[in-house]
């Protein structure tokens, strides 16, 4: 199972976890598992028009943002660590 680092935003969603484990082959799967589990997760994540991750939203594997890999393609092993990173804005 792919371990998967929730950000403080969607921590609510998901009981309060910051670390849940989730069986899948790529982020799409990943991304519909973890919204089986935790409704409403998917709404936060994908840009319902286009299907894909939000612009906004960085999701990382094994410290590699996915848009550098296959996208929501990118294959998931066993034991890969899947972070989601919100953007930051603000500042001057």
């Amino acid at each position: 199972m792919a371990i998967v680092y929730v950000p403080t935003p969607l921590r609510r969603l998901t009981g309060g976890q910051a670390r849940v484990e989730v069986q899948a082959s790529t982020i799409r799967d990943l991304v519909e598992a973890l919204e089986a589990q935790y409704p409403g997760v998917k709404a936060r994540l994908v840009d319902e028009e286009r299907g894909e991750i939000k612009r906004f939203i960085n999701v990382f594997v094994n410290g590699e943002e996915i848009r550098a890999l296959q996208g929501e393609e990118t294959p998931l092993s066993e034991n890969d660590e899947v972070s989601i990173i919100p953007a930051m804005a603000g500042g001057r």
